[in-house]
């Protein structure tokens, strides 16, 4: 077994070594003071990586998806209306996600490829004023692209709609700002650009949705993922019983938060910035094509087009048997034939650009 992997994939990413050695902390119940002062304090990093004062800031158990639907499921009741923008995979899942839970699902589409337009999806809200929700993913972690959502939030919050913004493969790696963006809900991963394991989904809800939540006339139809009866678990006093949350993967959330802003938020991003733009920069010179134009490309994750006789199925076995590197296959229409690769959080280094880049010229000269 090849166990030292280098993650450059489209996540889990390589977490940060504080992160790695805070899994090996004694478990705590998932009633102990200890540990709920344990989610106090992770509350506390996540409201300055989201960059918002939000009281309902917490870590929901399950991955990035457990995120959205526990936001999806909080704020919508069915039969009310969704605008979702749609350029990739994940605005597919959000769709999909939303339409199952009963809501009807008004599509913004771009191409695979390309941003969303932030005036269609205010002309879309226009055509629909009564719509409960605005969903749009500001990473788009299928193709690269980085979508707009800061002009979005000043106009809904004239109206009665909410902003939700999947910020999965955002956070901590290009700029957000939920409070001053005016994003009334927000979603991540600990696994990506916060540099720590999978299986916890960071979630801020604001004031308008925290009213909306509490206002509704149906019950939330998911019970894991409610978010009002997570707010008491975490962060009433005394706390409500409600799962079994682990105080493992808490403890390495929290210690990879400590060292995102031991560096600092915006000097985070600059590493992203900086590391992402040689990787790219440096692909074409190989042969491959970035799938995402300059100026909404990524820095954190890179689409780009497999040069002629670079074969992806046996070219991606080789790199991880060989060199112990993972990237990500193409999705959709990209399937087979370009790959994904993530410079996120501890990986975001020259270093595993270099690194990379010299496996995959190996691979290139067979």
């Amino acid at each position: 077994m090849h166990g030292d992997r280098l993650l450059l994939g489209p996540g889990p990413s390589t977490p940060y070594p504080e992160a790695v050695e805070a899994l090996a902390r004694p478990v705590l119940g998932h009633l102990d003071p200890e540990y709920l002062a344990l989610i106090h304090e992770t509350g506390d990093r996540l409201r300055q990586v989201f960059r918002t004062e939000n009281p309902l800031t917490l870590p929901v158990s399950g991955t990035g998806s457990a995120g959205m639907e526990a936001c999806l499921a909080s704020l919508l009741e069915p039969g009310e209306t969704v605008i979702v923008g749609v350029n990739g995979y994940f605005g597919e899942r959000l769709c999909e996600v939303a339409h199952r839970g009963g809501a009807r699902v008004v599509r913004v589409e771009a191409p695979w490829g390309t941003a969303l337009d932030p005036a269609d999806v205010l002309a879309a809200h226009r055509a629909h004023p009564q719509a409960a929700l605005v969903a749009v993913v500001a990473a788009e972690t299928s193709t690269g692209v980085r979508n707009d959502v800061a002009p979005l939030g000043p106009e809904l919050a004239q109206t009665d709609t909410l902003l939700l913004v999947d910020a999965v493969t955002a956070l901590g790696g290009t700029p957000l700002e939920v409070d001053a963006w005016q994003i009334d809900a927000c979603y991540s991963a600990s696994q990506k650009c916060l540099g720590a394991p999978p299986g916890l989904a960071p979630v801020t809800l604001g004031p308008r949705a925290v009213a909306k939540m509490r206002n509704r006339t149906t019950p939330i139809h998911s019970f894991y993922l409610d978010l009002g009866l997570l707010h008491d678990y975490f962060l009433a006093s005394p706390p409500r019983y409600h799962h079994t949350a682990s105080s493992t993967l808490a403890y390495a959330l929290h210690a990879g938060l400590g060292r995102l802003l031991e560096e600092g938020v915006e000097s985070v991003w600059d590493r992203h910035a900086r590391v992402g733009a040689l990787l790219q920069s440096e692909l074409p010179e190989l042969g491959f094509s970035l799938v995402a134009p300059d100026g909404s490309r990524l820095p954190q994750l890179t689409t780009a087009v497999l040069p002629d006789g670079l074969e992806d199925g046996p070219a991606r076995t080789r790199l991880l048997a060989e060199y112990g590197i993972e990237v990500g296959g193409g999705l959709g229409d990209l399937a087979g034939r370009a790959w994904r690769i993530g410079l996120m959080g501890h990986a975001a280094t020259e270093r595993s650009v270099v690194t990379l880049l010299g496996a995959t010229r190996e691979l290139l000269k067979a």
